[in-house]
């Protein structure tokens, strides 16, 4: 597949009711093996992809060496690349896009793209984010690429108080992240399986629910319409065989999940 089709592939796979089962990967070798352990796609982990070079999240790691890592991933492996982009390393639309547009030369066709502030605090407002989330839409038409922008609100992950309290505000994002370009939208840390439902119920895009501790099954997920499942970090082993093993495991085979799969503490982002 050439990276048009691989970018409408992707899209096809997001299904409301039948959602898309993604596992992170953090450099050629993880992509691989999860690949030929019978994945349809792959994504990057932020997390993963520090950690794995020595540094921490939250855009520590230079971005040269981001794109040298998925470059590596994405000449290696013929299936759509997804990649964990946080904030765009860059707080300016035009350096934003020129960022995301270095991205799609490398033969990417998916992006999570985050409205918290990376080097700040708290999230972008609405309208700001939604402005950013335009001018990556722009920057993918000028490459010609249909690039899902996954658009993720931290509204809910490490939230101390009620999540209800936060839905109309990521309703509100979503509707604004949509008519700005959005493909998906990515709600992590939220749990409950009546505000996920509202959230699919309310939201026009492809709603991707990050799996962890406290998240309904799988087929709850699916009956309550999540179109993208992540399942959260884990750092394999890193000899091949050992590797294999971990990405050959029941859960990615099969779709379940258990604590055992992650050898290593899930983190914050995906």
């Amino acid at each position: 597949m050439n990276q048009v089709e691989k970018a409408a592939r992707f899209a096809e796979l997001h299904v409301k009711g039948a959602p898309l089962l993604l596992y992170n990967a953090w450099d050629a070798g993880t992509a691989k093996s999860i690949l030929d352990a019978g994945a349809k796609a792959i994504a990057t982990s932020s997390w993963a992809v520090a950690e794995a070079q020595g540094y921490r999240d939250g855009e520590a790691i230079p971005i040269t060496l981001v794109e040298q890592i998925i470059a590596r991933i994405v000449s290696t492996i013929d299936a759509p690349v997804s990649v964990d982009f946080e904030g765009g390393y860059s707080d300016d639309n035009g350096a934003l896009a020129e960022n995301v547009a270095h991205l799609l030369e490398l033969g990417i066709i998916g992006i999570n793209f985050e409205d918290r502030v990376v080097q700040g605090a708290g999230l972008y407002p609405i309208d700001q984010q939604a402005r950013r989330i335009a001018a990556i839409r722009e920057a993918a038409g000028v490459k010609g690429v249909d690039l899902f922008i996954n658009a993720r609100t931290d509204l809910f992950l490490g939230q101390q108080g009620d999540p209800a309290n936060s839905i109309d505000d990521a309703l509100d994002r979503a509707k604004a992240y949509a008519a700005a370009g959005a493909s998906g939208f990515f709600i992590p840390g939220l749990r409950d399986d009546a505000l996920i439902g509202r959230i699919c119920d309310g939201v026009a895009l492809p709603v991707n629910v990050m799996v962890m501790e406290g998240v309904p099954s799988t087929r709850r997920l699916s009956e309550l319409g999540v179109a993208r499942q992540l399942r959260r970090n884990s750092l394999c082993p890193r000899d091949e065989g050992s590797r294999r093993g971990c990405a050959a495991s029941p859960s990615v085979r099969s779709g379940q999940f258990s604590k055992g799969d992650a050898v290593l503490p899930p983190q914050r982002s995906a």
